[in-house]
């Protein structure tokens, strides 16, 4: 992985060049300290990720990796500052990571170690064809092999999702996710490990799962359909749905009960 370090207090700079060398196989290309230098930069060459300051001179952080956010090949960004305050905007710019000085030796370490993990993962090989699939097509293609290629091109955006807890961004498998409950502007996510709060509404949310996986059950709910366990009839013609290791109930509106049997072929 190839990595540049935003940042212009050279101590932080130096001591987080000293981490990623210490912890990581990732090479750093190159150490920045101006925004407008970054932009420069990065017409000429490409990193895999981005350590990156706000508070830095003529294009602050946050305003920087919305310009990054526009490339048509994005570097993971993760965040490095002593503001606790951003970490919810971090999370609408898709960051990897939001870290807070000083340094804390363990964390980035984890970080990095979860870093060259999803890198490895993003950038892991296609099979060339399906043993025993289809035939050819005429143009001599495979049409399965295509598809399953294509499948494997957007997966990684629909295997992860960032979620927040306290300061931290926390990059989650989505098949971890059990359901999402709305509550007044924020959306509650329960998962396998643990409960976080997105300020962000439900609707918002639930746009960024996977479609094929995720319902929305309910206007205040949206349910992993792999992680039910039991389906019971509830009044109306309505059900509640119980999960899997969790003792919640998520209920089945009115309106979405004939789009729920149909997914669950009931």
């Amino acid at each position: 992985m190839r990595a540049l370090i935003v940042e212009d207090e050279i101590l932080a700079s130096e001591e987080l060049n000293y981490l990623i060398q210490e912890h990581s196989q990732i090479e750093v290309v190159d150490r920045l300290e101006d925004g407008l230098d970054v932009l420069k930069f990065l017409q000429e060459q490409e990193v895999d990720v981005i350590f990156l300051d706000i508070n830095i001179p003529s294009l602050d952080g946050m305003m920087l990796a919305h310009h990054i956010g526009k490339f048509a090949t994005k570097p993971y960004i993760v965040f490095t500052t002593a503001y606790k305050e951003h970490a919810a905007e971090a999370f609408e710019l898709e960051a990897f990571d939001y870290i807070l000085k000083p340094y804390d030796e363990k964390r980035i370490a984890a970080m990095l170690h979860k870093l060259e993990m999803a890198f490895k993962r993003d950038h892991a090989p296609v099979e060339p064809y399906v043993e025993d699939g289809p035939a050819p097509t005429a143009d001599g293609s495979d049409a399965q092999g295509d598809l399953l290629r294509e499948r494997d091109t957007n997966s990684h955006t629909d295997r992860r999702i960032n979620l927040l807890r306290n300061d931290n961004i926390i990059v989650t498998d989505t098949a971890d996710i059990y359901y999402a409950e709305a509550q007044e502007k924020v959306t509650k996510v329960y998962t396998k490990n643990g409960e976080f709060t997105m300020p962000v509404s439900i609707s918002d949310f639930h746009s960024r799962l996977p479609q094929d996986t995720f319902f929305r059950c309910h206007r205040s709910y949206v349910v992993n359909l792999s992680q039910i366990r039991e389906i019971v009839p509830w009044f109306n013609n309505t059900y509640l749905l119980r999960l899997r290791d969790l003792e919640a109930e998520v209920p089945v509106s009115r309106g979405k009960v004939k789009e729920f049997r149909q997914l669950m072929r009931i």
